[in-house]
């Protein structure tokens, strides 16, 4: 016996069967997927509590290919979300059922390494860390490290302006990104920037890093690359109160001393680090403080004996100095698996993302601890110390009724409290989805609108990844003339798993 679809569902399957169609004469082979079964890779980024299959995957190889795609897509008035590696963790990459989600996977080749001016020429599929790989036999390497490095796609870390450990000292995506070919919802190809650090005009590369795709899609990318450093060394020092490192990481900035990467991980992340990586981190602490020096030797070692006696001075219980090489990439290693570690204590976890003063942080430390009390949920900190950026891990489990719901109300208040206290919604993982509706809370209306018509000189018809990052959505015409909008987002709720 048959069944019969509806006609709403046929008509779906009648539309995507169409696009998909129309996709494969521009990206003929293997290069685009419309079964259900085999688009399930793609219903989700690193924000795992929310899921959407896309209506059509297109994996185009080429720019051309890119061009030719939005093209079309704008023409059919079709939605767009552009995706890298799938690792953002705020949802940026989340698709929708009536849009086609286009991937940047097969963009994975370099295209040019050019030591005499030291950068980069770079496809957007490429890894973080395979750029410092391609580049370390002449001793160089590419500065912004983000934890998931192995894996997160530099066209993800421009999109999302990514940092990493060693960001505190040589700065985030924005401070090491050169140029861009950029392809607009028009098809229009682009190209912005280039191997200089300085160019005329407006600073264009400004508004693409960190645009999270609303704005165009990257098919080229210059990066800087710098030479390693002489000597590089980190001390491991231990504290008995969370507040105490917290201290310790304004005097040392306080000081004057810069380093290249401090970064601060308490009781629960020491131990569920340690466990999964055996980096030797002491257990007998409330708090962990990792920070590298680096330079000419002789400046090193004096910087050590200087930091070291600031931690004294702050109550510092234990204090460990690497010895070698190996021994500092150990310490790293910890804190780099930090998250991966942490999955194994807990069924989920939420990676919040937010940034505060320095100097706020034993207040922000202090705040999440009574947030932690409040919903009765555990919680794991793993910051970036040195430039306020706090990462702390929600621990829930998704299959107990009601838990995520409190996951994602901790998270929310503590991302209100890093705005109370002078700082941002986000340091380097972006809005998405997670932080769409917080944006009011650190953005007036006349913010919001003004960033909405930057968007609209780019993308006049919206098509380009919808439902990310602004809390309303308007139409670029509203948007000419003095009105206020009261209404809701004007496209479908988005399905949490």
């Amino acid at each position: 016996m048959s069944i019969m679809m509806p006609e709403a569902d046929q008509a779906v399957l009648a539309r995507r069967t169409e696009i998909a169609a129309a996709l494969r004469a521009i990206v003929p082979g293997e290069g685009v997927i419309d079964s259900a079964a085999e688009m399930l890779a793609y219903e989700s980024d690193g924000l795992t509590a929310y899921r959407q299959p896309p209506m059509v995957v297109v994996l185009p190889d080429t720019t051309e290919q890119v061009a030719k795609v939005l093209k079309y897509c704008q023409q059919q008035g079709i939605k767009v979300v552009p995706r890298g590696s799938g690792t953002s963790l705020s949802g940026g990459a989340l698709p929708l059922a009536d849009g086609v989600l286009l991937g940047l996977g097969k963009f994975k080749r370099i295209r040019e390494i050019d030591f005499d001016n030291r950068v980069v020429v770079t496809e957007p599929g490429v890894t973080n860390l395979a750029i410092s790989q391609a580049v370390a036999h002449a001793g160089f390497y590419y500065a912004p490290d983000p934890s998931s490095q192995i894996a997160c796609s530099i066209g993800g870390n421009v999109a999302e302006n990514s940092g990493g450990v060693h960001c505190l000292k040589y700065g985030m995506t924005t401070n090491n990104v050169l140029g861009c070919e950029i392809v607009l919802m028009s098809g229009e190809i682009l190209r912005i920037g280039g191997k200089s650090a300085e160019n005329a005009g407006y600073d264009l590369m400004g508004i693409i890093t960190g645009s999270e795709g609303l704005l165009g899609v990257i098919t080229e990318i210059t990066v800087r690359i710098l030479q390693k450093p002489e000597t590089a060394r980190a001390l491991m020092v231990g504290f008995a109160e969370v507040e105490a490192a917290g201290e310790c990481v304004a005097a040392i900035i306080g000081a004057g001393i810069i380093p290249g990467g401090m970064e601060m991980m308490d009781k629960p992340a020491i131990h569920a680090a340690e466990a999964f990586v055996h980096a030797g981190y002491p257990l007998d602490v409330e708090a962990l403080l990792i920070i590298e020096l680096d330079g000419p030797q002789v400046e090193v070692d004096e910087l050590i004996k200087r930091v070291e006696a600031i931690a004294q001075g702050c109550g510092s219980t234990s204090c460990q100095i690497s010895t070698s090489e190996a021994e500092r990439n150990l310490f790293w290693a910890g804190r780099k698996a930090a998250f991966p570690a942490v999955g194994r204590i807990s069924p989920d976890y939420l990676c919040m993302d937010g940034t505060i003063p320095r100097g706020a942080l034993p207040k922000a430390l202090a705040r999440i601890r009574e947030l932690s009390e409040k919903y009765g949920l555990g919680v794991a900190n793993v910051f970036h110390a040195g430039d306020g950026n706090l990462h702390p891990l929600i621990l829930y489990d998704a299959n107990k009724p009601g838990e995520i719901e409190k996951a994602e109300a901790f998270g929310a208040d503590i991302l209100r409290c890093c705005v109370e206290l002078g700082g941002v919604l986000t340091g380097e993982h972006g809005v998405g989805i997670e932080k769409r509706d917080l944006m009011p809370e650190m953005f007036t209306e006349i913010d919001l609108n003004q960033q909405q018509r930057l968007k609209c000189a780019f993308d006049a018809e919206g098509l380009l990844n919808p439902g990310k990052v602004f809390p309303t959505l308007h139409r670029c015409a509203e948007l000419g003339r003095v009105h206020v909008h009261a209404g809701k987002l004007a496209f479908p709720d988005i399905p949490r798993f």
